[in-house]
């Protein structure tokens, strides 16, 4: 077994302790917000071990966040100082449990915030209401075959199909066929949190 931490594991790590001690939260505060153990809490903030997806989405509903922009900061890397841009080299970071992998497209800067998801066959991701607080958010299909579960509605969604997404729910993401489906999410800010 290697003690070599992954880059982004690490840097998923340092953001969620950022976002914990920008609100004065202790680990124990954390966990009772977001119902993730402080023993897990304190492996993710050292990097020493990678979050589900489940998981970022219950840390990201307790800090009233998107798992988007709990992402983007660790997962984005652009070239230069420029305000105005620059090229974006995303990490592209996988769900231990589920095989889900997510890519940030645009930079922390860039007023929406774009990332590319692929759910392999057979894979369920879950996100709390919170996660979806204070965001506006639209999921669009690029290839294969989505089911979306927002809160008591199901929704099939084929390439090309998008969906706009309303007030906080409970919601899940799966992917109930035999091949890929790859995905976008384009998120902007309602309000601050």
């Amino acid at each position: 077994m290697s003690n070599m931490v992954d880059p982004l594991v690490a840097r998923i790590g340092a953001r969620v302790r950022a976002e914990r001690e920008r609100r004065r939260w202790t680990l124990a505060q954390l966990a009772d917000a977001s119902g993730v153990s402080r023993a897990m809490i304190h492996r993710i903030e050292r990097g020493e071990s990678s979050p589900t997806a489940v998981v970022l989405g219950k840390l990201s509903g307790a800090f009233r966040i998107s798992v988007s922009s709990l992402l983007a900061m660790a997962e984005g890397a652009t070239d230069g100082d420029n305000p105005h841009g620059g090229i974006v080299h995303p990490a592209e970071w996988r769900d231990p449990a589920t095989g889900y992998r997510r890519r940030q497209i645009s930079s922390p800067r860039f007023p929406a915030e774009i990332a590319e998801i692929r759910l392999p066959a057979g894979a369920h991701v879950p996100y709390p209401a919170a996660a979806f607080a204070f965001v506006q958010q639209i999921v669009w299909v690029l290839d294969g075959r989505l089911t979306f579960h927002d809160e008591d509605e199901t929704h099939e969604l084929a390439a090309g199909d998008t969906i706009e997404l309303g007030a906080p729910a409970p919601r899940a993401f799966a992917n109930n066929t035999a091949e890929e489906c790859r995905y976008a999410v384009v998120l902007v800010r309602s309000e601050a949190p």
